[in-house]
């Protein structure tokens, strides 16, 4: 794969076979269906929920909710991606979570649900990313968190903790 732009359809937007190829990522944790939008400083993915998902049968027993953490990692997913979509050589780097702040919840994701995660880039070098992400479920902002992610040597960091 030369570029993460070559994995876009026509309609310039990835799949899962593409996203998988971007991030380390695979079902049933991979919570990105498709990205729709990617440019340099913004992308939007989305994902559905069904509510026949395992982890409904134990969130809320009888009134299923979307765990919020899955929640934070989808975005974090999105933000992965936008972050490796600025790195030449990003099949050689980890990119990591590395913190989370101003995580906030407004509203519960209620299968089924179609979710939109919108990620911004505020700032990237080569160690790490700051990006801003929001979550909608059916048109309404339902979380929001700003994302730092560290970027590392893959190669160095698996080979530290083998």
């Amino acid at each position: 794969m030369n570029t993460i732009n070559e994995l876009k359809n026509s309609q310039g937007e990835i799949g899962i076979p593409g996203i998988m190829k971007i991030i380390p990522y695979d079902k049933p944790f991979l919570f990105l269906d498709k990205i729709t939008s990617l440019t340099r400083n913004k992308v939007i993915a989305v994902k559905e929920f069904t509510g026949k998902e395992d982890f409904y049968k134990g969130h809320f027993v009888g009134f299923p909710i979307t765990p919020g953490a899955l929640t934070v990692e989808g975005m974090g997913q999105a933000a992965t991606l936008l972050a490796r979509s600025n790195i030449p050589n990003h099949q050689e780097k980890d990119v990591l979570a590395h913190k989370l702040k101003e995580v906030k919840f407004f509203a519960p994701i209620l299968p089924p649900a179609q979710v939109r995660f919108e990620v911004d880039l505020i700032a990237q070098d080569e160690r790490g990313a700051i990006l801003q992400g929001k979550t909608f479920s059916k048109g309404v902002l339902v979380a929001e968190a700003l994302l730092m992610l560290a970027i590392v040597s893959k190669e160095e960091f698996r080979a530290k903790f083998k």
